[in-house]
């Protein structure tokens, strides 16, 4: 076979060496359309042989079996699976998983929202969560990061999202984090405030959250899925369109890393 066609984001932060994580980008897939071409959301109405050849190829380019790959019914709540208890043909009704199995890798689907992934500084354990504006005021951040024996020893990755150039919100939004934390306030510019309208900038509510649990290795939160079209799909730019993956897991035992 022939090189991979598939266009990946490797994160770049410093996880233990037996941690793995990806990000897709919307082309090298069987995909056509508006879902052209690397969409992996069984849920959009894309043709369901398309999606199943791209989940393929994410595994190919993973060297996972893709049963590996555990997908979720994302309903911007503040659910987190736990993989080590869930059976391969199982999609968890979640916005976050979280495992300390080998091999069994977490995934979200996300065209704007916030993807946000967990790495256990010893390489015990993984997470994914899935942040829009809705499950990040929910705490969906929070509840992923309970999860893990020492919160603030994580180290989480920011990915691909939609930028606060881009993200007009209502009053509402801005209401229900600063209702929380009224400092949250600095993650809103105005954009036409008369009308209750205002950018919100999801990758600095993220931090701020983080920050709260002690977390501070953070990074990543440096993409616009809205503007970057060759490489991204958009849901507010687009409406019909496809989904990226971020996924992260364990490919070895965190007695394997050398030190």
């Amino acid at each position: 076979m022939g090189a991979s066609r598939l266009q990946l984001i490797r994160p770049d932060w410093p996880v233990p060496a037996n941690i793995r994580s990806l990000v897709t980008m919307r082309t090298g897939g069987a995909s056509q359309r508006e879902f052209a071409s690397m969409n992996l959301g069984g849920h959009v109405g894309d043709e369901a042989g398309s999606v199943e050849t791209n989940r393929r190829l994410l595994a190919a380019e993973a060297n996972l079996p893709v049963d590996r790959f555990h997908w979720l019914e994302q309903v911007h709540g503040v659910d987190v699976a736990m993989l080590n208890d869930v059976k391969p043909a199982q999609v968890p009704r979640a916005d976050a998983a979280f495992t300390s199995q080998l091999q069994q890798a977490c995934c979200i689907l996300t065209a704007d929202c916030l993807p946000v992934l967990f790495a256990a500084s010893d390489g015990s354990s993984v997470a994914a969560a899935h942040a829009g504006w809705r499950g990040l005021a929910a705490g969906v951040l929070e509840n992923t990061a309970k999860c893990f024996n020492e919160p603030t020893e994580l180290l989480v990755w920011l990915g691909p999202a939609i930028s606060q150039a881009a993200f007009e919100v209502g009053q509402e939004v801005m209401d229900a984090f600063v209702a929380q934390d009224s400092a949250s306030a600095a993650c809103f510019t105005p954009s036409s405030p008369e009308a209750g309208k205002w950018r919100a900038d999801l990758y600095a509510l993220a931090r701020r959250r983080l920050h709260s649990l002690g977390i501070t290795q953070v990074f990543g939160g440096d993409c616009c899925t809205y503007t970057d079209s060759d490489r991204f799909f958009s849901y507010r730019r687009d409406g019909v369109t496809g989904r990226m993956a971020s996924v992260i897991w364990l490919d070895s035992s965190p007695e394997n890393i050398r030190a």
